[in-house]
């Protein structure tokens, strides 16, 4: 990157021709995210309402391009790292939140789980001990009182407040499982997200899915403290709901329908909110998803 060409543009950035910010924008753009501390420090010393304006819809625009494409290239090839996806979900609120906190907050957590665990125990037993350690140990639990916010959805959010919502508290527990080697996985459902574990994942998929039932020992709702429930409480469910059941409404989903499902989540709160260029950026990123 020429810095000589930086600052030239820099200077520029206070012109009252829209069409030359314009011009100095897209460059920017194309510069990437280099040029974002030379703004920030232009942001620093200037003292001009319309130049630190642009110079932030500047460094928003570069940073949700690298979003999208980070976001399109997760979606193509690495969709078996959910946490690399919800990490890049919460990035358009924190783009430089430290994702290592993350990481260190959900080893914990598998670490605290892992020193309860033994061969010995039943799949039930073995999730009474997550829900022990997750829900009465770290206080994890659902945020009833701001339901719709969108900090639920953030994962850095949920594990800094310990509060969520249904998905992100799915996430959380579906995550310290897959550190633990254990068959849990996310359903989603109408309304609502739970889990499944799994007994038997080869054959979960048959022809005409009827088996899911045998190969499927029992549910898991995070949101209700780790609730172990059956089939037939979301027949109950999907009845009351007035909606037809399906197969997708029992079986996992792909990382990539949580990731959707969770910028839906946000799309909806933002809406609530009335930041509706939030809502269209983040249908945006809905659309690269594969």
């Amino acid at each position: 990157m020429n810095l000589k060409e930086v600052i030239a543009l820099i200077t520029l950035l206070d012109d009252p021709d829209d069409q030359i910010y314009s011009q100095v924008k897209c460059r920017f753009e194309e510069l990437g995210v280099p040029a974002i501390p030379h703004l920030e420090t232009a942001w620093e010393n200037s003292f001009e309402a319309l130049m630190q304006k642009r110079i932030e819809q500047i460094i928003h625009s570069i940073q949700f391009k690298t979003l999208n494409d980070s976001l399109k290239n997760w979606s193509l090839n690495e969709q078996e790292d959910l946490l690399k996806g919800v990490c890049l979900i919460a990035r358009y609120q924190y783009p430089d939140f430290n994702e290592d906190d993350v990481k260190k907050s959900i080893a914990q957590i598998k670490k605290d789980v892992w020193l309860e665990l033994h061969d010995d125990l039943t799949a039930i037993e073995k999730i009474k001990i997550i829900n022990h350690i997750l829900f009465e140990v770290h206080n994890f639990s659902g945020n009833i009182t701001n339901y719709h916010a969108p900090q639920n959805s953030f994962i850095n959010n949920v594990l800094e407040s310990k509060k969520g919502n249904p998905l992100m508290l799915s996430v959380v527990y579906a995550l310290i499982c897959k550190e633990l080697n254990i068959p849990v996985y996310g359903i989603n459902l109408p309304q609502h997200f739970v889990l499944a574990y799994v007994n038997d994942f080869a054959n979960l998929f048959d022809a005409n899915h009827k088996s899911f039932s045998n190969n499927i020992l029992f549910y898991i709702n995070p949101f209700s403290k780790g609730l172990i429930f059956n089939q037939n409480d979301i027949d109950n469910f999907l009845k009351q709901l007035n909606i037809v059941a399906e197969p997708k409404h029992y079986l996992p989903c792909s990382n990539a329908d949580i990731v959707k499902r969770c910028l839906n989540n946000l799309i909806f709160s933002y809406e609530k909110l009335g930041y509706l260029e939030k809502v269209e950026e983040l249908k945006k990123l809905e659309k690269v998803i594969e």
